[in-house]
């Protein structure tokens, strides 16, 4: 895993600066805090519902980053306080593969952080980060697909220029409603 990425994004009046990096094992007691919110389970596709779910879950981000198909990023906010900041959210670059021109994004906030811009901004750093890094490599579009009935995730992605592409159908069992697909481009 490389510890040494680190992306940052702006303070904004309603929140203070943002620090992306690699998940690690010291997120686990923050990452069990954060699944206790029922909208953050109901929205994501894991779950964690003790310590030894969340290492599993810091394992598989840990992994991807070996790998190099999956970059997941904790969201912190900084805090003069604390020198690791607290978690407000997870951003995440995922089918990432050589060559491979389209990668997805994701992300989830915790409740205590919604509505004051950390999904934005994450995503920006994020977006730049996956551009700077594997453009080169041929990565010219990204994707951000959500349920039809997630209208924050529709603003979410108005807000990072990620435009509204199609409707897809419904895919039951993991995808029960039909769903958005947003995309922005390398050169948006």
């Amino acid at each position: 895993m490389n510890d040494s990425v680190i992306l940052r994004a702006d303070a904004v009046p309603s929140a203070p600066a943002l620090v992306l990096r690699p998940w690690s094992m010291q997120d686990v007691p923050a990452l069990v805090e954060a699944y206790r919110d029922p909208a953050l389970r109901h929205w994501t596709s894991f779950s964690v519902e003790n310590d030894a779910d969340a290492v599993r879950w810091v394992r598989a981000q840990q992994q991807g980053w070996a790998v190099g198909d999956r970059f997941g990023f904790a969201v912190l906010e900084a805090q003069p306080e604390s020198p690791h900041g607290q978690l407000v959210g997870n951003a995440v670059l995922k089918e990432v593969a050589s060559g491979k021109p389209s990668a997805e994004v994701g992300y989830w906030t915790t409740a205590h952080a919604r509505g004051r811009g950390v999904a934005p901004r994450a995503l920006e750093a994020l977006t730049r980060w996956a551009f700077d890094t594997l453009g080169a490599g041929g990565l010219k579009r990204l994707e951000l697909l959500h349920q039809v009935d997630n209208p924050a995730s529709c603003r979410v992605a108005q807000k990072s220029r990620y435009e509204f592409d199609s409707v897809l159908p419904a895919a039951p069992p993991s995808f029960p409603l039909d769903g958005h697909l947003h995309t922005r481009c390398r050169d948006a």
